[in-house]
């Protein structure tokens, strides 16, 4: 189910209702089919690979509660084995194939290897990364084995953030299922506000911006130059408004019941080098692979050959988590890269920097930073968005070719007006929460204003906003 659809509307507005009006103890089983409903909207029978996971991993964490020594690790692997076997299944089966054929064909092999054909469940990477905090964390010491397989369950399947997260810790969400929330206004409003504005950065902007970027990159030979530059300059902005959007819908949605999930973006790309963007970038995952991966293999506290070797294993690893293609794998590299160079040249820079007396002019310094952190964000992601590798090396190697349609392509003057200004809207509002908290500013304002400013938010979703049922971009991972 869509959250720009006017069905996940009504089942949100009938889901909360029922959800309040419902005695706590009744609370758990009643989302728990709600999630269910929520997941089964799109390929129903997929609902089994859900069932097969949560079985196995909960009762994976009581057994790892109940055995001592090294008996416990057996059923962390024996967990483990089963979500990534599940993800490696339907998620890289055929990637493997791939590569695996191609090696073959080059050795002189003749054949054909079976091919998969079926969908990729939705969501499939985010509740199997959710799920596999929990027995690692069972594991570790710190969290409790959940006894209740309905409230274990919907740690896994929790509506809001099913299908592309935030991507939660047990300890800091299981606990708040089993709480009793009661109707709390400010809790109601704090929620449907950061809907709101969720709904507002996807339907208006990413959505406006999602038919010409799509325009552009699913006929490149067409386009060049100026209009390659722009589509790609659109995609960063879309892919953080949809994601972000949807991070911010799942939290707001969430809130209105009571429950807190984790911050997933804080204005990435306001980021002055490539550490700051990964600490406000999908906060969830950055994290999750840090403390899972990263903090195991050693982190930084090991040799520097070996810690930048972490580095970029990790995002590695990280571009192979976002799909099963050498495209993502190359995007995970370059922002290794990134990182691994501007720990290698932050002396030099820093010497360049008093040289030239930036350091002495803040304001400039800081906007030279975030240019150039953007810049290669968004460089970054024409191998994200590219279809195939040949796609990508088009579009590099035509950025600045002056031949093939111009501008804004398929975008209106209009539509492109509506953009721009939603951006700046966008970039003011978030600029203004960091220095003054506009949630504070309009708690202290008069309802009248208040209730202004949220209709006119709401008018300029339903005038100006795309109602194309643009998939979420993270849905597909």
């Amino acid at each position: 189910m869509l959250f720009n659809s006017f069905h996940f509307v009504a089942f949100f507005i009938i889901v909360t209702s029922i959800y309040f009006a419902l005695p706590n103890k009744f609370r758990v089983l009643f989302l728990l089919a709600a999630s269910c409903y929520f997941y089964m909207v799109f390929v129903p029978i997929y609902i089994l690979i859900l069932a097969f996971t949560i079985i196995i991993d909960y009762y994976a964490g009581i057994y790892l509660e109940k055995f001592q020594g090294s008996k416990r690790k057996w059923f962390l692997i024996a967990s483990l084995v089963a979500n990534i076997g599940v993800l490696a299944f339907f998620k890289y089966y055929n990637f493997f194939i791939d590569n695996t054929f191609l090696l073959l064909h080059g050795l002189g092999y003749k054949g054909s290897i079976p091919y998969l054909s079926i969908l990729l469940p939705i969501g499939l990477s985010f509740h199997t990364f959710q799920a596999m905090s929990y027995t690692i964390e069972v594991y570790r010491g710190n969290q409790k084995a959940e006894k209740q397989f309905d409230v274990y369950a919907l740690y896994v399947m929790f509506y809001p953030q099913l299908v592309a997260g935030p991507i939660e810790r047990p300890q800091h969400i299981i606990w708040q299922l089993k709480k009793e929330h009661k109707f709390d206004y400010t809790m109601v409003v704090s929620g449907l506000r950061l809907m709101l504005w969720g709904a507002f950065k996807k339907i208006v902007i990413a959505d406006r911006l999602a038919p010409h970027v799509n325009e552009v990159y699913d006929h490149l030979s067409r386009y060049s130059g100026v209009s390659l530059i722009l589509a790609t300059i659109f995609f960063s902005i879309q892919i953080y408004c949809d994601f972000s959007g949807y991070s911010d819908i799942a939290i707001g949605a969430a809130r209105l019941m009571g429950i807190d999930l984790m911050k997933n973006f804080d204005r990435p790309y306001s980021s002055k080098d490539f550490s700051e963007f990964w600490r406000r970038w999908h906060i969830s995952l950055s994290s999750w692979f840090r403390d899972y991966l990263y903090f195991p293999l050693g982190g930084n506290r090991v040799s520097i050959p070996r810690m930048y070797f972490n580095l970029l294993f990790v995002f590695l690893v990280s571009g192979l988590w976002h799909g099963a293609s050498w495209n993502f794998v190359i995007w995970g590299a370059l922002h290794g890269f990134y990182l691994i160079i501007s720990l290698l040249t932050k002396n030099f820079r820093t010497k360049l920097i008093t040289t030239l007396s930036l350091d002495k002019m803040p304001v400039i310094l800081n906007a030279l930073n975030i240019i150039i952190v953007f810049s290669l964000t968004t460089f970054a992601w024409i191998f994200f968005r590219a279809k195939t590798f040949s796609d990508a090396i088009y579009v590099v190697t035509h950025l600045f070719h002056s031949n093939g349609l111009l501008g804004i392509g398929s975008m209106t003057v209009l539509s492109f007006d509506i953009v721009v200004v939603s951006i700046a809207i966008m970039e003011l509002v978030q600029y203004w929460h960091t220095r003054n908290n506009i949630v504070n500013f309009l708690t202290k304002q008069p309802q009248l204003v208040r209730w202004t400013v949220y209709s006119m938010v709401a008018m300029a979703i339903i005038f100006l906003g795309n109602f194309g049922s643009e998939k979420f971009i993270y849905f597909q991972f």
